[in-house]
């Protein structure tokens, strides 16, 4: 409740502080620990931190620096947690409850949420603390511990363990202080448990990231090198160290506190000047994807001049273009494939949507992070136009992917052929769809009023173009036509598919038109012109 709370209030500024935290390691680093003293998760900020590498907007080794200060912040939450203040729980349930009630407005009703889930972390530690004493007495439990403490290394097995199930270190390593503070285990055991715990939150975003692209799944995997180091250093060096934290403070609860912050304090010290090496072994390990011109990037998506709102949506405007020259070769190759029978290049198209989506994405994130402050009028109508059009070419992607390739699939699989003349229907619309592709995309820039009537036009000329097809398809099953009768729904269905595209590539006209006054309200006709029946 806690991070979704603050999540959904802040979330993003955190993810803007997170990407403007790349200056340098120590100013990542302590973006890391704040922003994970807000989430007290360091496994949401190892998300966040996955998601920007993933998309480019980080490199892995500033990545790296914001992990070792979010386990840093996870440490220190856990220090504050650890002195539970009976008092505090009702009323911090109290207020969050009255602030989630009363308040109309998001932000504070989702301060209200983030408020209950502290009230309630205190409550659960002090139900804990009420229920650990007795444990004491448990002969069961007595004789596990001893057993663990006798073996450091399954201690620690056995932490990662379960804190990869409660898939909180946090919550394990409150656990153990009260443990501890209650004198269920004694310190060297909960010392290696709490090594456990480190061990189990790295592994956490290691396995949410295993679907990932290979930019996200490098993080996590440098945090758990990380910690495994960390871990392999201190476990043999407990019977050195478990004497010497008291010198801090004598209570052992504080001990552990005390140890898991140092211990995360130690692996930021020595390895903030690792972390170049370790983020190329990372990239040995995952490397990137074979480069085509499936898998692209943003090139025009400039963050220095999201504080120019003019020249931020230009950049923008000038990557949608590129997302219309994808889609111009997935066309391409589409009707290569209904040709060829080719599956390679039907594996390629699917690959090409793969790019286009990525570029999607990257816009609308760019366009959501332009100043609001300086952003004039006519520059918002204009984001919101990049956006819709983006969208629309996004959906023809998806057409031609999760459609066309699935109709070219079964064409294959089947081994069917269309008749010579529904193909040739086929690659006249395919025609018509390019040049109106190249004309939809002359219209988003230039905004010429002229060309977006002629573009809302060819809308019209296409549809009369898909009923002849479908009337011409319909008159070569009447003759018996042997191909056609194989091929009847899967000719329909392409015809369809590529009328849908065309329909979404004329939209962009719609905008340019309404504001020009030349749309009308509605093709109905009014009441008073129509015949009576």
């Amino acid at each position: 409740m806690v991070r979704t709370g603050v999540l959904r209030a802040y979330g993003g500024d955190l993810r803007r502080s997170l990407g403007r935290s790349m200056a340098n390691r120590l100013s990542a680093l302590l973006t890391g620990l704040g922003i994970t003293l807000l989430l007290q998760s360091s496994s949401a900020t190892a998300m966040m931190a996955a998601s920007f590498a993933s998309r480019g907007l980080v490199n892995t080794a500033a990545a790296l620096a914001i992990m070792l200060g979010a386990d840093i912040g996870t440490s220190v939450v856990a220090q504050l947690y650890s002195f539970k203040p009976p008092a505090l729980s009702p009323v911090l349930i109290l207020a969050g409850v009255v602030m989630f009630m009363t308040s109309e407005a998001t932000r504070r009703r989702d301060l209200g949420r983030a408020i209950i889930g502290l009230g309630l972390v205190l409550m659960a530690l002090q139900t804990i603390a009420a229920n650990a004493a007795p444990l004491r007495e448990s002969q069961v439990l007595i004789d596990v511990m001893a057993a663990l403490g006798d073996a450091p290394i399954i201690a620690v097995i056995v932490g990662a363990l379960v804190t990869l199930v409660s898939t909180s270190s946090l919550a394990v390593v409150l656990l153990v202080i009260s443990f501890v503070q209650h004198e269920v285990i004694a310190l060297p055991l909960a010392f290696a448990l709490v090594l456990g715990a480190n061990l189990g939150s790295a592994g956490l975003p290691l396995l949410a990231t295993l679907r990932s692209e290979p930019e996200a799944r490098r993080v996590p995997l440098g945090n758990l090198i990380f910690r495994l180091l960390g871990v392999a250093i201190a476990l043999p060096l407990l019977p050195f160290i478990v004497p010497r934290v008291g010198w801090i403070e004598a209570e052992p609860w504080r001990q552990v506190a005390n140890f898991h912050t140092g211990f995360n304090v130690a692996l930021a010290a020595a390895f903030i000047g690792l972390i170049g090496p370790v983020a190329r072994m990372c990239a040995r390990s995952f490397p990137d994807r074979p480069q085509t011109d499936s898998m692209v990037r943003a090139r025009y998506l400039d963050r220095g001049a999201l504080e120019s709102p003019a020249v931020a949506i230009a950049n923008a405007a000038r990557e949608t273009l590129r997302m219309g020259d994808i889609i111009e070769k997935m066309l391409t190759q589409t009707l290569d494939v209904f040709r060829r029978d080719d599956r390679k290049l039907l594996h390629e198209v699917e690959d090409l949507d793969n790019g286009l989506d990525a570029l999607n994405e990257a816009i609308k994130l760019y366009l959501t992070e332009v100043s609001r402050d300086t952003l004039a009028p006519e520059d918002g109508r204009r984001a919101v136009d990049i956006i819709t059009f983006t969208t629309n070419l996004e959906h023809v992607g998806d057409i031609i992917d999760k459609n066309l390739m699935e109709l070219a699939n079964k064409k294959i699989r089947n081994k069917l052929q269309f008749s010579a003349a529904g193909f040739q229907e086929i690659c006249d619309m395919h025609a018509r769809v390019m040049e109106n592709l190249k004309l939809s995309l002359n219209v988003f820039i230039s905004g010429d009023v002229r060309m977006a009537r002629r573009l809302l036009e060819e809308k019209v000329a296409f549809r009369e173009l898909e009923r002849f097809a479908s009337d011409s398809h319909l008159q070569r099953l009447r003759r018996g036509t042997p191909e056609s009768i194989e091929t009847s729904g899967l000719h329909l269905d392409v015809i369809r598919d590529l009328k849908r595209i065309n329909s979404h590539l004329t939209s962009v006209a719609y905008p340019i038109l309404d504001a020009a006054g030349e749309l009308a309200r509605t093709r109905l006709k009014p009441l008073e012109e129509q015949r009576p029946t």
